[in-house]
């Protein structure tokens, strides 16, 4: 009776464990699957937004915002130079400076930031195009096949600087991650403004990396919190018809 009763007793232990196991997953499932964009998520849109923008004075306190998130230092210098390839070295350039300004008047604060990590070594041996190619595929959903069309048919040479330099040397660094890098690139094409097919893209190709559309509602809304009402409700214009067409 007793040797039951200890049996019975480890039943329950059991059972009670495998429940709680179970309840942490789930737990874990939904954290993933949140609605809202995390701190450092958010301070990445008007980083890119103000960079975009040459807005330098309002750059700055987004920069302090995006470190007092959880952004590291490389982080942060990645978002710079991805997005040259959307609003020019200029900017990106620009950008750089100011942050760097923005590191001096921390350190002499004495506050001490995450460097974070660099880029890793590659090892791929496919040529830059089929590297770029097989990013871009991964980020659109679907293969890319057939002629060239449109402005890649009438400048080839863009499609292939798009391929080789875009989608292979800047996507195959992994200090951003795809995800990261798409809403940096939503940032800018927002708030340089008229660019609103390559929005429609990125919009689409952000769901495809993992984005809600109620975290895509909420860029719109940063958009309109720290760019503007103006871009904000150009953007909500080609977000309502993405998701309208998704």
């Amino acid at each position: 009776m007793t040797k039951m009763r200890k049996i019975s007793k480890l039943v329950i232990l059991i059972f009670m464990a495998l429940v709680g196991l179970q309840v942490s997953v789930l737990a874990e499932y939904k954290s993933d699957q949140s609605t809202t964009l995390t701190e450092k998520q958010q301070s990445i849109i008007p980083i890119a937004a103000f960079t975009a923008q040459g807005e330098l004075e309002q750059l700055k306190p987004a920069l302090n915002a995006g470190l007092e998130a959880g952004l590291t230092v490389n982080e942060i210098k990645e978002i710079m130079v991805h997005l040259y390839a959307y609003c020019g070295f200029p900017r990106s350039i620009r950008g750089l400076q100011t942050f760097m300004e923005v590191m001096d008047e921390r350190k002499a604060k004495g506050i001490t930031d995450e460097t974070g990590v660099e880029a890793s070594l590659l090892n791929d041996e496919r040529s830059k195009y089929d590297r770029g190619k097989a990013n871009l595929e991964t980020l659109i959903g679907r293969p890319l096949d057939g002629p060239q069309s449109g402005y890649a048919a009438f400048a080839p040479i863009i499609e292939i600087f798009l391929k080789e330099h875009l989608f292979a040397d800047i996507f195959d660094r992994d200090v951003l991650t795809y995800a990261e890098r798409e809403l940096v690139t939503v940032s800018v094409i927002s708030a340089i403004g008229s660019a609103e097919p390559m929005l429609r893209s990125h919009l689409s190709i952000c769901l495809n990396v993992g984005y809600t559309p109620d975290q895509l509602q909420e860029f719109v809304s940063i958009i309109q919190a720290t760019v503007g009402k103006d871009e904000a409700k150009a953007a909500q214009v080609v977000l309502n018809e993405v998701l309208k067409n998704r």
